[in-house]
């Protein structure tokens, strides 16, 4: 039985909670939030009883194998490497943290403790992801080359915390574009990134005057605060000489929004989102595939069950998780290569 601790109450704490009691083989004991009242709230909601206002008293609970990260970006290196230390495996929301520097201390501390560490790319574990993954372990794309991928919101900048970049680090880019960008590397077999060139815009503010038209607002939602970008696009370059090409935004003069992942190799090419298919060709001809299962979209409810059951699995069988810390390095490397690219109007060589 693993014991688990969920170190932050806000609203993805329930994607990490709920799959927590649901597992047979793990109980969670124990919340951690600065928000007592929300504490208390979360306490009494799931039936917790150990709780904490500061996650160094509850890392000091011996009991405790494991703690799923659920703060601001902010703090997501603090909490993960002191948590480390003191000898427990780590789930870490995405992204990893806010730097490159960070994220090399937390790769650190993970090869010190020997502890697994998982970053929360959940896209990795919808059905549909890991469908396609088999398709693509198994050669019928042949070699992808080349991705693109957009989650563009017409108005959906979240407020808060999500457009504090003291908070957050960034928009768009760090919220949505790092799933789209590693759910596109993931499937390209996680080729090296050595160059991006990317571009970032903040013409639009949060748009808090618009009327009409209701969009997801974070708990702290203040339309006085936005210091983070409307949008972000980047063409980033891999040693193989694969191509990623991806566009995020929070809010843009668009008719709708917009969300799509395609992936094009030499024998074949496939989409998941908005929904799973495959195109292939056999006899001179070109087949457009769509698998007959449950769900061809990504479920977001499940994908969190699924992630939440393989760390758990790999925390009490030793077995290497499918979003490790290297990854997680990685995809911070190239986060931060957009935003570099962005603000000195070069491309960035890594």
């Amino acid at each position: 039985m693993l014991k688990v601790a969920v170190i932050g109450t806000g609203s993805i704490s329930e994607f990490h909670i709920k799959p927590y009691l649901a597992n047979e083989e793990a109980e969670l004991i124990a919340l951690c939030d600065m928000n007592e009242g929300r504490l208390a709230e979360k306490g009494e909601l799931y039936g917790v009883t150990q709780l904490y206002s500061d996650y160094k008293e509850l890392l000091k609970n011996d009991a405790i194998d494991a703690v799923s990260i659920c703060t601001w970006n902010n703090s997501h290196a603090e909490i993960a490497i002191a948590a480390l230390e003191a000898g427990k495996h780590v789930l870490v929301e995405k992204p990893l943290c806010m730097t490159l520097e960070e994220a090399l201390a937390v790769e650190a501390a993970v090869e010190e403790s020997g502890k697994v560490l998982q970053v929360g790319f959940v896209r990795r574990h919808g059905d549909n992801a890991k469908l396609l993954k088999n398709f693509v372990d198994h050669g019928e794309l042949g070699e992808i080359y080349y991705a693109k991928t957009s989650c563009l919101r017409r108005l959906g900048n979240p407020g808060g915390w999500f457009s504090d970049r003291t908070k957050s680090g960034g928009g768009p880019l760090i919220d949505l574009g790092v799933h789209m960008i590693d759910i596109c590397w993931y499937f390209m077999g996680k080729p090296k990134p050595v160059s991006v060139s990317g571009n970032a815009y903040s013409k639009l503010g949060n748009r808090s005057h618009i009327e009409n038209l209701s969009f997801y607002q974070a708990a702290d939602y203040d339309p006085a605060l936005n210091d983070v970008e409307d949008l972000t696009n980047a063409l980033i370059r891999f040693e193989n000489g694969a191509s990623l090409l991806v566009d995020v935004s929070f809010t843009l003069q668009a008719k709708k929004d917009e969300l799509y992942v395609k992936l094009f190799g030499d024998k074949g090419g496939a989409e998941i989102e908005p929904e799973l298919a495959i195109v292939t060709e056999r006899h001179n001809t070109i087949l457009n595939i769509t698998p007959q299962v449950d769900d061809l979209n990504f479920d977001f409810t499940k994908a969190f069950h699924n992630e939440i059951d393989h760390f758990v699995s790999c925390c009490l069988e030793g077995k290497e998780t499918i979003a490790p810390v290297s990854d997680g390095v990685q995809v911070m490397k190239m986060l931060n290569a957009v935003y570099e690219s962005a603000r000195t109007g070069k491309e960035v060589y890594l």
